[in-house]
């Protein structure tokens, strides 16, 4: 039935009484389906969510002519602070709910409307907005069942994705380029994990809401580092880069990235040869400071 990306979190906007204002935004990873409700502050609790998602659902139901009794797959949402009262709403709701970063189309909706939307509003207060920004936690060593026997950086133009649908991938999930404004000539990097139990690993893999990649230099050890960021938090160490033209092969990787709207993504296949994929994610790094 497809899955619903949800933000509800206090927005730049006072009302009549200097009290922020709570809004709920709901989309599909498409954005072809959206639904937007506001609330006082003194309303903000996982009831009036509850009523609002059921709303929600009620437009959707009858914008795709779907059944009375039907539910998104599972809602995905990003703010850390607020899962409480969101997993109270969905639990009386019997929605799944997932923390993720995987929540594209979200951001993009929030960035349009915080250029375009909120400052039209009556009340706006650009220093009253709550900065996006996530707990960074310490990366940790890759589960061994996530560790490959070797892999690489690769780079595939953005107008191969158009025939994704097609492809023989047990796991994995795509996004909208088109939405992203990438262009169909535009490189995008990506990095092949290779193991006989590709399959296996894609699985484990799939359970872990893939985030992004990111090179990034330890603050401690000093040594350049591929991370996996998955979930709502969490960071994995995919490998230590010590060789001098690795490194260069992943700064590579990371300007493709900023040149592509860091766009990229991740592949599991059991070795070079293979024309199939264990697993295959499309993945977005997003600055949500």
């Amino acid at each position: 039935m497809g899955v619903w990306e949800i933000d509800f979190y206090s927005r730049p906007i006072l009302d009549e009484q200097q009290k922020k204002i709570w809004e709920l935004l709901v989309c599909d990873s498409q954005r072809t389906f959206e639904f937007v409700k506001s609330c006082s502050g003194s309303e903000a609790n996982s009831g009036w969510l509850k009523t609002a998602l059921q709303e929600a659902m009620a437009q959707w139901q009858e914008s795709a002519q779907l059944p009375n009794q039907a539910r998104p797959e599972k809602i995905r949402f990003f703010r850390r602070p607020m899962q409480n009262m969101i997993s109270r709403a969905c639990k009386e709701l019997e929605i799944p709910l997932q923390p993720s970063r995987r929540t594209f189309a979200l951001y993009q909706w929030l960035g349009q409307r915080q250029q375009s939307v909120y400052p039209q509003q009556p009340g706006y207060q650009p220093l009253t907005g709550p900065p996006l920004q996530l707990e960074q936690k310490q990366p940790q060593p890759l589960p061994d069942a996530l560790i490959g026997t070797r892999w690489q950086f690769v780079t595939l133009e953005a107008a191969t994705f158009a025939e994704m649908d097609q492809w023989e991938i047990s796991f994995g999930e795509s996004l909208p380029l088109e939405m992203l404004a990438v262009g169909p000539d535009t490189p995008i990097p990506g990095l092949v994990i290779y193991s006989p139990r590709s399959v296996a690993m894609a699985g484990w893999m799939s359970g872990l809401e893939m985030a992004f990649l990111k090179v990034e230099q330890d603050s401690f050890t000093n040594l350049t580092q591929l991370l996996l960021e998955t979930g709502g938090s969490d960071r994995w160490v995919v490998a230590t880069l010590k060789n001098p033209q690795v490194q260069a092969e992943a700064q590579d990787f990371e300007t493709a990235k900023q040149k592509a709207q860091q766009v990229h993504f991740l592949a599991v296949q059991s070795d070079s040869h293979s024309e199939t994929f264990a697993g295959f994610w499309l993945l977005q790094e997003v600055n949500l400071a």
